[in-house]
Parts: C-alpha cells; sequence; structure tokens
C-alpha cells in the first residue's frame, strides 16, 4: 500500500533544543524532520509535534516547530497518553436536537473524512517514539515511520527501535519514500518545490 496525502497525518516527536545535540547524526536527522514537515506544508497534510518535559529539554528547534499545526507539551514517553489521538482523530460531534426536524445535511454526524495514515518520525527512537508509535498501532491507525529522520543517542537503541516497530506491523520508510508516495506523479503541482526540497 502507498502512502496517500489526503489520507495523512505527520507526527514531528521531540526534536528539542537540549534533547538535539545528544542525537547521533543529528544534523542529517533535524534536516529530514524539516523536509519531510516542508513537504507535509506544501500537499496540505496536518503537521503534530511533540515536546518531552520542555521546561526541562526546551522546545523543539525552531525549524520544526513552526511547521506545527500544534504542538503537545508532555511527560509520559507516548503522546497518545496525553491526547494525541484525539488530535489525530477528533472525536464525532452528533448534531443536537430531533433527527426529523434537521435539514439532510446535518442528520449524519459531522466530521471529515479521515486520515488514519500516521507518518512518524522523531527522538528518541526507541523511547519516545516507540511508545507513541505503538499506541497508535494499537488504536488502529496506520503508522509509517521515517526512518531517516528519526534518532537515538546510539544506533543500536534506535536500529532496535525499528526491528521492534516491523515487527509489530508499523511501516518503515525514508524521507524521499513519503514525499514521492505522497506527489506520485511528477505532474503533481507540487512536484518541482518538493524536488527543490530533496536537492
Amino acid at each position: 500500500m502507498l502512502l496517500d496525502a489526503t489520507q495523512s497525518q505527520l507526527v514531528l516527536v521531540d526534536y528539542q533544543i537540549r534533547l538535539l545535540p545528544t542525537i547521533f547524526e543529528s544534523a542529517v536527522v533535524a534536516a529530514n524532520a524539516v523536509r519531510l514537515g516542508s513537504f507535509a506544508r506544501l500537499m496540505g497534510v496536518p503537521v503534530w509535534g511533540t515536546e518531552q518535559n520542555p521546561s526541562r529539554l526546551g522546545e523543539n528547534v525552531l525549524e520544526v516547530r513552526t511547521l506545527c499545526n500544534r504542538t503537545l507539551s508532555k511527560m509520559h514517553f507516548s503522546a497518545v497518553e496525553e491526547g494525541l489521538g484525539e488530535w489525530l482523530r477528533p472525536p464525532v460531534k452528533t448534531p443536537q436536537g430531533n433527527a426529523r426536524s434537521l435539514p439532510k445535511h446535518l442528520q449524519k454526524p459531522a466530521g471529515g473524512p479521515e486520515r488514519d495514515m500516521i507518518v512518524i518520525a522523531g527522538c528518541e527512537a526507541h523511547v519516545c517514539l516507540l511508545q507513541t508509535a505503538l499506541d497508535l498501532l494499537e488504536d488502529e491507525f496506520d503508522v509509517w515511520v521515517v526512518t531517516d529522520a528519526c534518532g537515538s543517542r546510539t544506533e543500536r537503541s534506535r536500529d532496535a527501535a525499528f526491528d521492534r516497530l516491523a515487527g509489530a506491523g508499523a511501516e518503515l520508510v525514508t524521507t524521499e519514500m513519503v514525499a514521492f508516495e505522497w506527489l506520485r506523479t511528477a505532474a503533481h503541482p507540487d512536484f518541482r518545490a518538493v524536488l527543490a526540497l530533496i536537492k
């Protein structure tokens, strides 16, 4: 199955000022997170951020923070425990009043099309990213982990997270895979802008 931009949401986990310098290959990880956020903004994909204990670890780096629609401050390692799931799949609002008295377009529960493809990347891969992604899988989202935009302090911890996530049913992808699957065609109106971000 390919990613579909109209069914996707992007979650950028904990690219924080005091955490990022400790991450293996942090410059590459952060640059790919910014690319992902930029692709998403171009193609109308909602972007959500999380920050673990920001009073201690600081906010997300500005380049990431400005790409996010909203940023969730959290203490749990899994952002789902702090309400991320409600951001990704808001509760359906039931119309008020007697169904017969309502116009036809109001007789069904309100809500737009569901975006159940969650593209996720972040730090640390074996802690906050892993626990958030596993909880999203448990909540029946389709989870796509962007490996080249994820990091941990050590390669071993990062790779162990990828192994566990793949075993749990997450798809492992790269930044460019996400971009080209969201585009689908060189005729896409954003193709040149995306290509410029890749190069």
